[in-house]
């Protein structure tokens, strides 16, 4: 039998819009995983927040935070971690320029550490999943370590300026993305860090070809892995652009989309 690898975005994809896994999807995994193929998470989400379903899904595998620029085995120590963060002395760069954007925050996420440089409600809501250690302070003294991902908080009119001034001052040592609304927040990960950097690491432990990982994704940060997976499926609720550029299309996350295409591809 030949195994394929199975990769899993968690949010609009895997995850229900209530956040939880529908009973029959968990259910098709589990045959998945049972039938000797391998299953992964693959998720912009840092480890702490994405624990829970690695675990109820039981998995044993290696999973991939923050789209890529952390990936690790939580269950064996000795696979090691695969750490790509960014560059300390670029991200003091863009805090000092940051007021020309009027940026109302940053922060900043060292593994499951994570550094606010202002007092945020709604943010530290956001990141309070998993009880993470919370700084708060002037980034520019309180960060010593390369962080493994950025969060640049502004508003709808000054974002694609911001986005202009990554792109043309510091495109050659990181990759950002937008948000979806309502959130304007740039994203921020170390150029050629995605979700199919950390899925070909694992891919080459597992000694799995490209052309036999099934990727289901719905949003921007999956584009990379769907373009790159032998079977990349845009879940029915995925934006336009990943749509266009899938293998195909399956139903919506709250229609048990993942299941219903692993049932007919694998046989289950």
């Amino acid at each position: 039998m030949e195994r394929y690898l199975i990769a899993l975005d968690l949010d609009g994809t895997l995850l229900k819009d209530d956040k939880t896994i529908s009973p029959l999807t968990k259910q098709v995994i589990f045959r998945a995983k049972e039938a000797g193929h391998i299953v992964v998470i693959a998720t912009g989400r840092p480890y702490r927040a994405s624990k829970m379903y690695y675990e109820e899904l039981h998995l044993t595998t290696p999973i991939v935070n923050f789209n890529g620029a952390f990936v690790h085995h939580p269950r064996n120590d000795s696979w090691g971690i695969r750490h790509s963060p960014l560059n300390l002395e670029t991200i003091k760069e863009i805090i000092e320029v940051s007021e020309t954007y009027h940026i109302k925050n940053i922060l900043a996420e060292v593994m499951d550490d994570v550094y606010f440089h202002d007092h945020d409600e709604k943010l530290l809501d956001l990141v309070k999943l998993g009880n993470p250690k919370i700084e708060i302070g002037d980034l520019r003294n309180m960060l010593k370590a390369d962080p493994t991902s950025v969060l640049i908080h502004t508003d709808e009119q000054h974002a694609d300026e911001l986005q202009r001034y990554l792109s043309t001052v510091h495109a050659n040592v990181l990759h950002h993305r937008r948000w979806a609304a309502p959130w304007h927040i740039i994203e921020i990960v170390r150029t050629g860090v995605h979700k199919a950097f950390g899925l070909q690491q694992i891919c080459n432990y597992f000694q799995i070809p490209q052309e036999r990982v099934i990727a289901f994704g719905d949003e921007d940060n999956d584009l990379e892995m769907i373009q790159w997976a032998g079977y990349g499926i845009a879940m029915g609720n995925a934006i336009e652009p990943l749509k266009q550029i899938a293998n195909d299309v399956t139903k919506t996350n709250e229609e048990d989309g993942i299941a219903v295409y692993l049932k007919s591809l694998l046989k289950l």
